[in-house]
C-alpha cells in the first residue's frame, strides 16, 4: 500500500491520501481531540500517536494537525505507519451510522429574497469554494447569513482550522469571490 501526502498551507498539518475511501459520501468527519473520536477506529489509532492534535477525515484524503512544538520528521512516519495499519486490518474507518461532523447552518429559515440569496451562496462554496479548500486538506461550512447586514458567517475545518493564512482565505479569496457574484455579500466572518 502506497500512501502520498500532500503539504499543505498550514506548517503544522499534512494531507495523507491512502488510495482507497476515507470518509466518501458520509463525511467529512473532523475529530479536534481524542474524546470526539469515538465513532472512528481510524481516528483512536492516529491519536495515539504522539504529536497528532487533530485528524480531519475527507472523502478521500485524511490530514493531520500536530503539535507545534513537534517535529514532522518523527510524527509522519508514525501517522503513516497507523493508516497503513489500518487499511491492511481491513477495519472501517468510522462506524456504521455515524454521522458527519456539524456542518449545517444555524437552525436560521430564510424567506423571500434572503432565501434566494443563501441558496445563491451555498451553490458557490459547494461548488466553487469547498473544492479548492478540499485540495489543501480542509472543508469549509456555512453557518448563516444576516440580510439586514450582509455579512456571511463560515467555519473553516481540517488543515484550514488554525491555518495562518485562512483569514487571507476568508477574507481575500471568498469574500472577494462572494462579493463578485452575490452584490448583498458585504464580508465574510469565521465561526470559531
Amino acid at each position: 500500500m502506497f500512501i502520498q501526502t500532500e503539504p499543505t498551507p498550514n506548517p503544522d498539518t499534512i494531507k495523507f491520501l491512502p488510495g482507497h475511501d476515507v470518509a466518501g459520501d458520509r463525511g467529512p468527519f473532523d475529530f479536534p481531540d481524542v474524546a470526539s473520536a469515538r465513532i472512528s477506529l481510524l481516528a483512536r489509532a492516529l491519536f495515539q500517536v504522539d504529536g497528532v492534535e487533530r485528524v480531519f477525515l475527507g472523502n478521500d484524503f485524511v490530514s493531520i494537525n500536530k503539535a507545534e512544538d513537534k517535529d514532522w520528521r518523527h510524527v509522519k512516519p508514525m501517522v503513516l505507519a497507523a493508516i497503513m495499519d489500518h487499511y491492511m486490518a481491513g477495519l472501517p474507518v468510522v462506524e456504521d451510522g455515524a454521522e458527519p461532523s456539524a456542518s449545517s447552518e444555524a437552525d436560521v429559515t430564510y424567506e423571500g429574497e434572503a432565501a434566494e440569496i443563501v441558496e445563491e451562496i451555498r451553490e458557490l462554496i459547494e461548488t466553487r469554494v469547498r473544492p479548492a479548500v478540499a485540495q489543501d486538506g480542509g472543508d469549509i461550512i456555512f453557518h448563516r447569513f444576516e440580510p439586514d447586514t450582509g455579512i456571511v458567517h463560515l467555519s473553516m475545518r481540517g488543515a484550514c482550522a488554525g491555518c495562518p493564512s485562512s483569514t487571507m482565505t476568508l477574507k481575500q479569496g471568498i469574500e472577494n469571490m462572494l462579493k463578485t457574484y452575490v452584490p448583498e455579500v458585504t464580508a465574510v466572518e469565521a465561526v470559531l
